[in-house]
């Protein structure tokens, strides 16, 4: 289809630029009018980053097909700071600490200038269902609410416009807010992300992913997508030139599957080319046949006899076994009043950071290969890379971009070896956006657990013995389930003075989307269950739930306990 002639006046300024007939209008303001403000977060019009204005009415420009905002009237984040200069409500989010990452935050400002345009007195409540419609994942979103009240108190004229100044440190910053040095960039959108940065002769990646759990490569044809126009390269596992391996404890996964895929979602080939739509049909075009392993999804299974093994080193299917032992735990059952037995479990958590992955490389001038992208470990990414891409420690460079949203999730170098590859053998930049649906089918997540928690106390509360044993599913590869477990073990009797405990945790390999680094790393599997289990022996004891922990808090000799 020919491109669209559109006509359309855009932060006060007349735009005529052709756009492509499959774009939306966010497509068409950030990569025709290079406005990267307005984010991508889902795709779905879930989030609200993609939030402008149309004639005057909020929406989210990434449901919105490009076509119909011809001659209409657009105003994106990048509108409401004149001159440079923050306008109250970007004052306000700057004022109260409403931005952390800051990848939602100019959505917000655009819901919230919105909710106030639309009522100037509205209250609190009223806010927080004008800005129903858009998420952030950091905040806890009370200092944006503060922001916008605050906001609208100064354009009302209920507080003066210095409720909007830096507040003094006084004598010395500790104790003191601080505003953050970041807020003006992220309130007026000024900030680039991995996925906002451009480069002359910029290629795209797109990446081809397993359908299979567990199969074994037979072949792989790349000729149809490489004889497209516009292709720059193809590359497989057969590409890299070192050590294909990577992981934060053990380097069991490869950059692409190499002979066999263990997840579903496990990248396979990756097509760079000199546009996205072309980039995707070659992608298409990939021919791969499999022939289907068995496959093993719940851990406990994969540790009996005769399951499939996921990796030849580990014959048990086994990451890690971290057990601990301390007194005597047969000796404290045989003293204990109460011996109390119960199973516990916790689900995968997807990070659902409102930034997907992604991320941009290139080789310099120098011969660098230099990866950007939102690598929360990048110093051991940089050390992996270079192994893998078999090139010396200074011809590698890695650059941490800003992170729209980690907790954790981004520790893990799953994409940046195949934009090292493709730049290496294109000599020309490469980009990388993940959708929301790759982020969340082909990532780690927070480990899911089955814990058994058995018991010993006497009457009065005290803790004679615990037996805790905790099997997690680790998912496809290690990433971080080594160090998890470790933390989960060190953790899983919580702050309690205990004599007697036996502590067993495992981390299991399964064909299950590989688990990984999530806030708490392990300690609230562990916790979960320490705490539950807790609650459940006081009521059994008629103990009230506060001063059995008050008791055990004392080396273990029990305090006054309060029987309700």
């Amino acid at each position: 289809m020919p491109d669209l002639q559109m006509d359309m006046t855009v932060n006060g300024r007349r735009v005529t630029k052709p756009a492509g007939p499959h774009m939306r209008l966010l497509d068409y303001l950030r990569d025709e009018l290079n406005l990267t403000g307005t984010k991508e977060g889902c795709g779905a019009g879930e989030c609200g980053s993609c939030s402008v204005f149309v004639d005057g009415k909020l929406m989210k420009s990434c449901l919105m097909p490009v076509a119909k905002a011809d001659g209409a009237t657009i105003e994106t984040i990048e509108s409401l700071a004149q001159n440079g200069n923050l306008n109250f409500l970007q004052r306000a989010f700057h004022k109260t600490g409403a931005s952390q990452c800051g990848y939602c935050i100019p959505g917000m400002v655009m819901a919230a200038t919105s909710a106030l345009r639309e009522n100037p007195l509205a209250d609190v409540e009223e806010i927080k269902e004008r800005l129903g419609g858009n998420i952030c994942r950091c905040t806890g979103y009370s200092k944006i609410f503060e922001a916008v009240e605050i906001a609208r108190d100064v354009i009302n004229g209920t507080l003066p416009a210095t409720a909007l100044d830096a507040p003094g440190a006084g004598e010395s910053y500790i104790g003191n807010n601080v505003r953050r040095l970041d807020a003006p960039s992220k309130v007026t959108g000024a900030l680039r992300y991995a996925g906002d940065m451009v480069m002359p002769g910029m290629l795209h990646m797109q990446v081809l992913r397993s359908p299979h759990p567990h199969a074994q490569i037979t072949s792989i044809d790349t000729s149809a997508a490489e004889a497209m126009p516009g292709v720059a390269c193809v590359i497989t596992a057969a590409d890299v030139p070192g050590e294909d391996g990577f992981g934060v404890f053990v380097h069991d996964q490869p950059v692409m599957a190499s002979g066999r895929v263990r997840y579903v979602g496990e990248a396979i080939a990756a097509v760079a080319a000199e546009d996205l739509l072309t980039a995707k049909a070659a992608r298409d075009a990939i021919k791969v046949t499999y022939e289907d392993l068995p496959a093993v999804f719940d851990p406990e299974e994969a540790m009996r006899d005769g399951a499939p093994v996921i990796h030849d080193y580990a014959l048990d299917n086994i990451v890690k076994h971290v057990p601990i032992r301390k007194g005597d735990v047969e000796k404290g059952f045989a003293e204990a009043d109460l011996i109390v037995e119960e199973t516990y479990s916790t689900q995968p958590v997807e990070h659902a950071y409102l930034e997907p992955e992604a991320g941009l490389a290139y080789v310099d001038h120098d011969g660098v290969v230099t990866i950007v992208s939102p690598s929360q470990n990048i110093t051991h990414h940089r050390h992996m890379l270079s192994k893998i891409i078999d090139k010396p420690i200074h011809k590698v460079r890695f650059i941490m971009s800003p992170v729209g949203g980690g907790f954790g999730g981004k520790e893990d170098m799953i994409f940046q070896g195949m934009l090292a590859l493709a730049a290496m053998k294109t000599r020309l930049p490469v980009r990388l956006v993940f959708s929301r649906e790759e982020s969340i089918v082909s990532t780690a997540k927070r480990h899911p657990a089955r814990i058994t928690y058995k018991m010993g106390l006497k009457d009065d509360g005290r803790i004679t013995a615990v037996a805790f044993a905790m099997i997690s599913d680790g998912g496809a590869y290690g990433m971080s389930t080594e160090g998890v477990m470790r933390k989960a073990a060190i953790l899983s009797c919580g702050p309690y003075a205990i004599e007697n405990v036996k502590i067993d945790t495992y981390g299991i390999y399964t064909n299950n989307t590989p688990s990984g680094a999530f806030r708490t790393f392990g300690a609230m599997q562990a916790q979960f269950a320490t705490e539950s289990h807790l609650d459940i022996c006081a009521e059994k004891l008629g103990l009230d739930p506060f001063e059995i922990r008050k008791g055990i808090g004392l080396g273990g000799r029990p305090a006054d306990l309060a029987r309700p």
